[in-house]
């Protein structure tokens, strides 16, 4: 029942102009931080720190509301792909054309910002794109979001050794495969080093693959315009990373906060970046 329910509103947003399904978003935002203090405890003090560190103006609400279209946005991209599509302005596009010409494939990262949905679905346009993805424990939300993420040009493999076996066949053959950065590893399979000031798990794998084969990377962001108008979808070619995973790592995480500051307030600041994963050793600090 949950999950026809679901589908229902996942159909009737797919229905509403983006501009009607962004101000529900940032209407859900609100409620989500008004009633959970949970949400509340992980949301402020995450954005209120990067942005006092940074001297940047200090837009709570703006970022609340952009939490809950972070999630609309989504759901609307799934549903609507050509439509979304129409409404992204690329800049940067003749940097991610060059790295794929030179025959290496493309190791492209995607932090959760603005409509970053729409990203894979751009360039699985002009190349096929494997996608690493972490299932959710429950079955029924898995199925959906599997059903929302399927589009031509576009694999997603989850995160496990058949996943990343299946990323590398994927790279040898010159494709694109897709990361999402800044999500925490499990155990085991991480490293601690800085995000914006303080230890957070951080995966090497991007480094990891694209150290095989001298791989390209490339970072994108989709930051949302104005209600209804759409998104500006830039790339970032970045350097090579170090061989040492630590080191890389620490590169990593630098570049998905200089990515986080192009957009502020539509980084995924409910989620808990500095979480300790079952498995994992204790960070330096403690």
């Amino acid at each position: 029942m949950r999950k026809f329910l679901l589908k229902i509103g996942l159909n009737i947003i797919a229905a509403l102009p983006l501009a009607v399904v962004q101000v529900v978003g940032a209407f859900l935002g609100l409620l989500a931080y008004l009633g959970s203090k949970q949400y509340r405890s992980l949301f402020r003090p995450q954005y209120e720190a990067v942005v006092k560190a940074r001297n940047l103006p200090f837009k709570l609400w703006e970022a609340v509301c952009a939490s809950g279209m972070l999630f609309s946005d989504s759901l609307w991209i799934w549903r609507n792909p050509q439509k979304a599509l129409s409404l992204v302005e690329i800049q940067n596009w003749d940097l991610v054309e060059r790295a794929i010409q030179e025959g290496h494939g493309l190791v492209m990262l995607t932090p959760h910002l603005g409509g970053f949905e729409i990203i894979p679905r751009i360039l699985a346009k002009y190349f096929p794109a494997t996608i690493l993805y972490r299932p959710s424990r429950q079955e029924w939300l898995n199925e959906l979001v599997e059903e929302g993420r399927a589009y031509p040009n576009m694999h997603f493999v989850p995160t496990n050794l058949n996943g990343v076996r299946q990323m590398t066949r994927a790279l040898t053959r010159g494709e694109a495969i897709g990361i999402l950065p800044d999500q925490v590893p499990s155990g085991g399979e991480g490293v601690w080093v800085p995000f914006f000031g303080r230890p957070a798990y951080t995966t090497p794998l991007p480094a990891r693959l694209a150290n095989r084969n001298n791989t390209p990377v490339v970072m994108f962001t989709a930051k949302r315009k104005s209600i209804g108008r759409g998104w500006l979808m830039q790339a970032t070619r970045l350097a090579p990373f170090s061989e040492d995973a630590n080191i890389a790592a620490a590169e990593l995480n630098i570049a998905i906060e200089n990515a986080v500051l192009i957009a502020p307030e539509q980084f995924i600041w409910s989620y808990n970046r500095y979480k300790h994963p079952m498995g994992a050793e204790l960070p330096p600090s403690s």
